[in-house]
């Protein structure tokens, strides 16, 4: 089964600045080959639901053999089942309602 996730890893006990823990985290992200999108408060990652699920124990595993003593995720998911969608399909739907918007803006 098809699954897009918003994914949002936050080690706790290491400091202030987590660049480097997310960085690694994006790589066994890429390196598990999945199509992934960061954004300013965590990665979307597309895949198969078993491969991402791997893919997320794999970030918390790298990231506590980093010296991160705990960690806190939140994960939001969506799965269909009608069709097959893509982040860049979800997108464009929401841009092409802001264009039919912005183009009848009486609607």
């Amino acid at each position: 089964m098809k699954v897009i996730v918003d994914l949002c890893v936050v080690p706790l006990g290491v400091g202030l600045s987590v660049s480097a823990y997310v960085a690694a985290c994006e790589r066994v992200i890429r390196e598990a080959g999945l199509k992934s999108q960061l954004h300013a408060y965590g990665t979307n990652i597309e895949g198969e639901w078993d491969e991402v699920m791997a893919a997320v124990k794999r970030c918390h595993e790298v990231v506590h053999a980093m010296g991160a003593p705990r960690i806190t995720s939140s994960m939001r998911l969506g799965t269909r089942t009608d069709r097959e969608q893509t982040m860049e399909d979800k997108i464009a739907s929401v841009e092409r309602a802001l264009d039919r918007a912005a183009s009848d803006p009486g609607a």
